[in-house]
């Protein structure tokens, strides 16, 4: 439905670069190596395949297979409702809203591989609440190597499997983790150490860039005379529009020192609690909702990562999630005014500071009773013994 939907010709953000590496991948060259890839090896599991189907077909392949994924991520979330015994309207509602979300995120929806590390963490959430810590944490390994971020479940997840399953199980489970890591990662840093660290390190070292919390609010600032703010456009290996000065140093700084912060709060919570698997996806929406909310770099396909575990949880997590995909997809087509710090800045502010509500509320859902998650008016949806 969205411009640059499923079948929509229009391109935007990044798939046009995931066509050049899969391109010359099957060229014959090697990624890190033979060309500069800022993102991380496990993204090829999804920048290949629609290779196969020629240049020409790149695009509607690759949404395609986006929309592939979506797809299997409502069906793990089905389970994961009935798992948690969801009554029947609440299971077709959040199904619902889940699968329209690409409504609300607009051009971006199917045009970044997002999906794909979305659709690893909540199956990784789906098999910690079946029981099968080993099998969750390697999902969750190869998330990280696709993204990096969801390394931000491990500590909530290694809890989770340390007391449900036991000491041994729980470091059987972080052994997977690094297992299936290492093996997606491992051959890239022996074929080019120095290319891959440039990758990450092109991503850590970033700058504070004007969509975040931080830059948005310099931003505002500016526009009210408070502050003399002054955007950059870097065009290095991590192509972005940051804010230069001591001012957003400092603020670069406290924003990475709030989100290691706001990941071992979660942890903290989840630990008082009892061991509720609704009370997991709380503490898993909360670490990814933390980590988004003083980071220093906060692109708006980013919101993907909180989608699916977000439908879980219940209607004021909906509306504040919702109201932020819309925002970033108003201000969607007026960039360069928020790089000009234009009115719009406003408009990404706000965005901003909901995430950081949202962050609040997820924090309060996570020490909450299990059963406050569900609706005490609707017989629950059973799993057969």
């Amino acid at each position: 439905m969205p411009d640059g939907g499923l079948f929509r010709a229009a391109r935007f953000r990044d798939v046009h670069l995931y066509g050049g590496f899969a391109h010359a991948v099957f060229d014959g060259r090697v990624p890190y190596r033979d060309f500069f890839m800022e993102y991380p090896p496990g993204a090829l599991a999804v920048f290949l395949p629609p290779q196969i189907f020629g240049t020409s077909h790149y695009n509607a392949a690759f949404k395609a297979l986006m929309t592939l994924c979506g797809a299997a991520t409502i069906i793990v979330l089905a389970l994961l409702l009935v798992r948690f015994g969801a009554p029947r309207a609440r299971l077709w509602t959040a199904l619902l809203l889940f699968a329209v979300s690409p409504v609300a995120l607009g051009p971006i929806s199917l045009n970044t591989y997002d999906a794909w590390p979305a659709l690893l963490t909540v199956a990784a959430l789906a098999l910690l609440v079946a029981a099968s810590p080993g099998a969750a944490f390697a999902v969750l390994g190869l998330a990280f190597a696709a993204k990096v971020y969801p390394v931000v479940l491990v500590p909530p997840a290694l809890v989770y499997a340390w007391r449900t399953a036991g000491r041994r199980a729980a470091l059987r489970s972080l052994a997977a983790f690094a297992a299936v890591a290492g093996i997606v990662i491992l051959p890239f840093l022996a074929l080019s150490p120095h290319g891959l660290a440039q990758s990450f390190r092109a991503q850590a070292a970033r700058a504070l860039q004007v969509e975040s919390l931080g830059g948005a609010l310099l931003g505002v600032a500016d526009r009210v005379g408070w502050y003399g703010a002054h955007v950059v456009h870097r065009t290095g290996h991590a192509i972005s529009y940051d804010l230069t000065g001591t001012l957003p140093r400092v603020v670069a700084g406290l924003s990475s020192f709030l989100q290691l912060l706001a990941v071992l709060l979660v942890v903290w919570l989840y630990r008082r609690g009892r061991d509720d698997p609704q009370r997991l996806a709380a503490a898993f929406a909360a670490a990814v909702a933390g980590f988004l909310a003083f980071t220093r770099f906060f692109s708006p396909q980013y919101l993907v990562w909180l989608v699916p575990f977000v439908v879980l949880m219940q209607p004021l997590e909906w509306g504040l999630t919702a109201a932020a995909l819309v925002l970033a997809q108003v201000w969607f087509f007026h960039y360069r005014d928020v790089f000009a710090l234009g009115g719009y800045i406003w408009l990404v502010a706000l965005r901003d500071l909901l995430v950081v509500a949202l962050f609040a509320v997820l924090c309060r859902r996570t020490v909450e009773d299990e059963n406050a998650v569900l609706l005490e008016d609707e017989a629950p949806v059973r799993v057969p013994t």
